[in-house]
């Protein structure tokens, strides 16, 4: 597996996104199989794994640490605070970023995935009642005292970035990314150049959608929250095939699939650009991770940016659109 940099932490090039195993996607995935697909992906090297307290709540951490356990100081792991979770009901209640709270929570997670510090600690989201800079100046604390080891920002905006990286090195943002979500290319991806910051795209693989398996016509159980994504609605998908579409064409000349082609175009982007798909299948993760090695030409790229821009995809991103300045 090729390696990348956020900032000043090495990684593999492609990432394992966790939080699929644990929730969104119908019920959680079984114990042992969770642990077998991290394991798998860590055979295959990938060294960065994401996760976050509020996946599950909290199962997603306690699956991660116990697969990684074996080989804790080989990994990366990535977690995340940021929201008032009920420890009784496990319910999510708002944005919580005061200081204590991230104490509190950086304890609670250092225990569920079994280490001693966290390699990459997010904000998972801005909160808008605790200024950013009493956020990073939290988490410099925490990097003083070993139990964090770097500071990153997700679904942030520019100006936020700034001011957190001013009082605390930012080492990665991380935001949704894809050929269909490109929002971060206006303001956040020029920041991160200019910073030397790392950037992580979430859902890399549009939801599943730009894999072109979904079926335009298929529906969703509630427990899938893609049942009520506005970009999943019947009318919404039969609209943003064209995307597929455009990906399957270059996936047959190269010979390749439309999933890899997708992930590559993200790697393609930027050296500095480590995309996280997630996935529950051992094949999907292979197929996932071979796309580091798919090559796109710089004729390829202009092929994919001329047809792309003709496409408006209908339908709002489901989640992360609590981005503050």
């Amino acid at each position: 597996m090729h390696k990348r940099s956020l900032g000043s932490l090495d990684v593999s090039a492609i990432g394992l996104g966790c939080m699929g195993l644990s929730m969104n996607y119908g019920p959680a995935t079984d114990v042992k199989e969770g642990v077998d697909l991290i394991r798998a992906a860590f055979d295959r090297g990938v060294t960065l794994f994401d996760t976050a307290e509020v996946y599950g709540p909290f199962t997603n951490e306690e699956l991660v640490g116990q697969a990684l356990a074996p080989v804790r100081d080989r990994v990366v792991i990535a977690t995340k605070f940021g929201f008032a979770i009920d420890p009784q009901t496990r319910e999510r209640r708002g944005l919580d970023s005061r200081p204590g709270h991230i104490r509190e929570v950086v304890e609670a997670s250092l225990k569920r995935l079994r280490t001693d510090r966290i390699d990459l600690l997010y904000q998972h989201r801005v909160d808008p009642e605790v200024a950013i800079e009493d956020v990073a100046g939290t988490v410099k604390d925490l990097i003083a005292e070993g139990k964090v080891l770097h500071f990153g920002l997700s679904e942030a905006g520019a100006g936020t970035i700034r001011r957190a990286h001013a009082v605390q090195p930012v080492a990665a943002v991380q935001s949704e990314y894809s050929l269909w979500a490109r929002d971060p290319e206006a303001e956040v991806l020029p920041v991160c150049e200019e910073l030397g910051i790392g950037f992580v795209p979430w859902s890399p693989l549009g939801q599943g959608f730009l894999t072109g398996k979904v079926d335009p016509n298929a529906t969703f159980d509630k427990s899938d929250v893609r049942s009520w994504f506005p970009r999943f609605t019947p009318e919404a998908m039969k609209v943003n095939q064209a995307l597929v579409d455009l990906l399957n064409r270059i996936a047959e000349r190269k010979q390749v699939t439309s999933a890899q082609i997708a992930l590559a175009w993200l790697l393609a982007q930027k050296p500095w650009i480590v995309p996280i798909p997630g996935t529950r299948k051992l094949h999907r993760l292979e197929e996932n991770l071979a796309s580091a090695d798919v090559s796109l030409s710089a004729d390829d790229l202009r092929e994919i940016e001329d047809a792309a821009s003709k496409i408006e995809v209908l339908g709002a991103r489901g989640t992360g659109q609590e981005t503050y300045g």
